[in-house]
């Protein structure tokens, strides 16, 4: 009898695995099937994911997107996620796949297949402009004195938490006008990606500015989290690879940080 029920529990287990495998190999097929691939973004990431004064999606990645369903022939459904549920939300199917700024990390890799990267970055503070000389190393910002600011979920607030012992770590829920916090003193440092420390000093001249370090504290890349699937992982590969060599990226890219 026990024979008989784990080998009925064996072949129960393998069909299930069987389902989910062909599922996820026929992503691309379900894609063109339905029309639409659904995409997964923040909203709140500027340059790649933001929304304009009126209140629709823009951004490098935003823009991305909508070339990349034209090019599948199919339109694009943009679906509003967080830093915090995003894994969850991917996992659970509320999309195909996930962009906007979005790190190559181990977690994210275990649920789906990553695109080649467009993006090469590396975590760097931001903070007051006459503060730009103080906090160029993690022991200068690990003070009890300093008050880091992190947008929660996302890779900043992990950088943090394992970085900060001393500091007092402030988890700030609208990223939106994070930096605000900073600006106005009521934050004194945010270790994000070097692109939005860029961007950000730009868009408060003479306010904020990138902290003097001598190099990134991290190396990492950036690039879209896709449903397991070779020929997905291939359009949009073969895509992506289009956009870096003809430049269309950087354009798209360069637009966005004005």
């Amino acid at each position: 009898m026990k024979r008989t029920c784990l080998a009925a529990t064996l072949v129960v287990a393998w069909s299930l695995t069987s389902a989910m495998t062909f599922a996820a190999d026929e992503a691309l097929s379900e894609i063109k099937k339905s029309g639409v691939i659904k995409i997964g973004t923040t909203g709140d990431y500027k340059p790649f994911s933001y929304k304009a004064a009126d209140g629709t999606l823009t951004g490098a990645d935003i823009a991305m997107a909508k070339d990349l369903a034209a090019d599948l022939g199919v339109k694009p459904s943009f679906v509003i996620t967080t830093w915090k549920t995003m894994l969850d939300d991917f996992k659970a199917g509320k999309f195909d796949m996930a962009l906007g700024g979005i790190t190559v990390n181990a977690a994210r890799d275990e649920v789906g297949d990553f695109s080649v990267p467009n993006v090469t970055d590396g975590k760097r503070p931001i903070a007051r402009c006459e503060d730009k000389e103080k906090y160029t190393t993690l022991d200068a910002i690990d003070r009890p004195s300093v008050r880091v600011i992190v947008n929660p979920g996302g890779t900043n607030d992990k950088f943090a938490h394992e970085h900060f012992d001393e500091a007092t770590i402030e988890v700030f829920p609208d990223n939106k006008i994070i930096f605000d916090q900073i600006a106005s003193g009521r934050a004194d440092v945010m270790v994000t990606d070097g692109v939005e420390v860029d961007l950000q000093s730009k868009l408060h001249d003479s306010v904020l500015c990138p902290v003097a370090v001598k190099e990134p504290f991290t190396h990492f890349q950036n690039a879209y989290l896709l449903r397991e699937d070779p020929a997905l992982k291939a359009a949009v590969d073969a895509f992506m690879r289009k956009q870096l060599e003809s430049g269309g990226w950087k354009a798209k890219l360069d637009a966005a940080m004005q």
